[in-house]
This record gives structure tokens, sequence and C-alpha cells, in this order.
């Protein structure tokens, strides 16, 4: 095993990053625009939906004896799951929160 290391290239890691070698951002022809945020909130609920979909798929195929699957594969998938799901539904209390307190507001 060849174990040399290769020199850096600051250069191409600063780009990588979306960044000058100066340190400052690359300007992009769409740096106007800001993110859609329900694009972003329906791409996540997607992410979410998609690693509980994964994780039955992993339940199912070791309560099937599926050798090709571990269980500890499983078990880390389901926490995924479980941790996505409770942070979606930690957004959606603080968005229905913040909701709440403005339309509390007195103009």
């Amino acid at each position: 095993m060849d174990l040399r290391l290769k020199p850096f290239d600051f250069a191409a890691a600063a780009a990588r990053a979306g960044m000058t070698p100066t340190g400052q951002p690359l300007a992009t022809k769409g740096a106007a625009q800001a993110a859609d945020f329900s694009a972003l909130l329906s791409q996540s609920l997607k992410t979410v939906s998609a690693s509980q979909m994964e994780a039955s798929r992993l339940q199912r195929e070791v309560q099937l004896d599926n050798p090709t699957v571990s269980l500890e594969e499983t078990m880390v998938s389901m926490q995924k799951a479980q941790i996505g799901f409770q942070t979606t539904l930690q957004v959606r209390n603080r968005l229905v929160q913040a909701y709440s307190d403005i339309m509390n507001m007195q103009v």
C-alpha cells in the first residue's frame, strides 16, 4: 500500500468549498436568488420519508431472515429514521409556534 502524501492544493480545495483562494465566496449567476423555503422543506420531508421507508424495508428483510441484511445495519437505519422524524416534528412545532406568535401580535 502506497502511503505517500500528495501536496495540498489550496486553490482546488477552496474552489470545492465555493470560495476564491482569498476566502471570498464565488459569484454565481443565482447568487441574487434566495433558496425557496417551501422547496427546501419539501426536499427534507422527502428525505425523512425515504429514510423511514428504508428502515421499514430493512426490518422486513431481517424478519424474513435475509442473510445479506444485518441486524446492526437495521438498527442504525431505524435510529436515523427516528432522529429525522423527531427533527421534523420539532421544526413543525417551532413553525406553528412562530405562526401563533405572529398572529397574536398587536398591530
